[in-house]
């Protein structure tokens, strides 16, 4: 659902326009640095040896790019394997850790705060020490916090590694865009090269559920984790070997504004996991709670007076680019929020297997992708603005539907509607990331994917830890959680489609 064959599309026209091409994040400054023209090396970069891209001739160069496509895929893949498949082993970790809702929660939404409030400040670190460096170090890292998270004694430790987790997978991941771009200069390759790679990733999210489903029945819920073993040392020697890294350049970093936004985003999450637990008017929560509003107004201030903003607050005079900026906010809560809770659902009201849940949610995630192809069919013919505004509102309507789930209602009928809601959602994400990078416009297409990515993963966090609080509140009374929390979902789309009729019409020859 990501949709990322659409943001690497529109990045390399960005950077044939002479913009940048840095990576998955991008970030306010970057249409300054150059871009060289294919075949042309930038200064200090070392260049590739004629040998072997002579090697083989066409025989050679597949067999080169293949490899090359393997490398910078094994990062994707393992990330968007681990956004998911934890929801699926979530009631086998309650049952062999003892973990409490609050604890399960955090496992979860641990990775992600991890690689919301790093994610920006990992592109400027590309930057400086280079993309092919980043991107090592980064799957380094998550290669061995994935080991931590299958050593794990406790829930306290492996909330611990799987914030390593989401920190490396920060590091790894706008590095990654980078590489594929210098690794296939030439356009037409890369984009073949770009249809292969978003199938891979968009496949591997798809079974996710049923991967993980598979692996906790087979082998136990540390296998989750222990797979990634093999395919991280894998991508990293394929990595080393294969991929054309570039040059670091000097580069300040915006210290005060990362810190800003790290302390807000864990006092957020620190507030909604933790409030259900410790009261909301407990003494904790209160000054969390205070602290989040402080630290968000501080971050506001250094966003407006600093010189190097982490984001590019001049964009969201714009109203176009803030409404789409808020409509992948409240698509990402409401869907993320919607797995977590389907996951737990399967096994605790259903009885389910955690190998069946995972193949009863394949429909559920896999339809993302036929949603994702679906545009790509109606916006030749439709634009952006129609698709966007049907596509929300058909998700709205399914998941609002389910407000009447019950032990009553048979699961191919649960299934089917979150399966039409889902295919709403395919369709509007891409036309949403369509329509911001036109509000943001070519000079700051780099600044707006950066800050939509970033904003996209805030919404997760926020919908994973909203459903934790509904499902605390009900108190074990899953039908009832799970008519909350797809209302909830639902009247997100709703508000997202409002959104976009407001504001975002035009966008796109739409």
């Amino acid at each position: 659902m990501s949709n990322l064959q659409h943001i690497v599309t529109r990045r390399q026209n960005a950077s044939l326009e002479g913009g940048s091409a840095d990576g998955g994040t991008l970030r306010p400054g970057d249409r300054d640095r150059p871009v060289a023209p294919p075949g042309l090396r930038r200064p200090g970069e070392r260049q590739l040896d004629s040998r072997r891209v002579r090697q083989g001739g066409a025989g050679g160069r597949s067999s080169r790019s293949g490899l090359q496509l393997l490398a910078l895929a094994a990062g994707f893949v393992m990330a968007a394997v681990d956004a998911t498949v934890v929801n699926v082993a979530g009631r086998t970790l309650q049952q062999r850790l003892g973990l409490g809702l609050s604890q399960l929660t955090w496992v979860v939404d641990g990775y992600t705060l991890s690689f919301a409030a790093l994610l920006l400040l990992a592109g400027s670190l590309a930057d400086r020490f280079g993309a092919k460096l980043l991107y090592l170090a980064g799957m380094a890292v998550f290669v061995l916090a994935s080991l931590g998270c299958a050593l794990a004694p406790g829930g306290t430790l492996l909330v611990v590694a799987r914030l390593v987790q989401g920190a490396g997978a920060a590091l790894f991941m706008p590095s990654s865009l980078t590489l594929f771009t210098v690794a296939f200069p030439d356009p037409a390759r890369r984009a073949r090269m770009v249809a292969l790679w978003s199938a891979i990733v968009s496949g591997s999210m798809a079974f996710g559920p049923v991967i993980g489903g598979l692996l906790v029945h087979s082998f136990g819920w540390r296998s989750i984790f222990l797979v990634n073993l093999p395919v991280g040392v894998l991508g990293l020697l394929l990595a080393a070997r294969v991929v054309p890294g570039l040059p670091g350049r000097p580069a300040r970093f915006a210290w005060t504004g990362h810190a800003l936004g790290l302390g807000m985003l864990g006092l957020l999450c620190f507030t909604l996991i933790e409030g259900s637990v410790l009261g909301w008017v407990s003494l904790p929560i209160l000054g969390s709670t205070a602290g989040t509003l402080g630290l968000a107004a501080l971050f506001v201030r250094n966003l407006r007076t600093s010189a190097r903003p982490v984001l590019p607050v001049s964009l969201f005079a714009s109203s176009r680019f803030s409404a789409a900026n808020a409509v992948g906010f409240l698509v990402n809560a409401g869907v993320y929020g919607e797995l977590y809770l389907l996951g737990l659902f399967l096994q605790s009201a259903r009885g389910d297997s955690p190998l069946l849940a995972g193949a009863e949610m394949l429909p559920v995630t896999g339809v993302f992708v036929l949603g994702n192809l679906l545009f790509a069919r109606l916006t030749g013919r439709f634009g952006v603005y129609r698709p966007l505004l049907a596509g929300l509102l058909l998700a709205a309507v399914a998941l609002l539907s389910l407000t009447t789930v019950s032990a009553a209602m048979p699961y191919p009928v649960m299934a089917g509607l979150l399966v039409v809601g889902n295919l709403g959602v395919g369709v509007a994400v891409p036309a949403m990331v369509a329509a911001l990078v036109d509000a943001a416009g070519v000079e700051h297409a780099n600044a707006g994917a950066a800050t939509m990515n970033a904003n996209r993963q805030v919404g997760t966090l926020v919908g994973v830890a909203l459903t934790g609080i509904v499902l605390a509140a009900t108190g074990g009374h899953w039908y009832s959680a799970a008519a909350i929390d797809f209302g909830l979902s639902g009247l997100g789309c709703l508000a997202a489609a409002l959104l976009a009729w407001r504001f975002l019409r035009g966008s796109a020859r739409g």
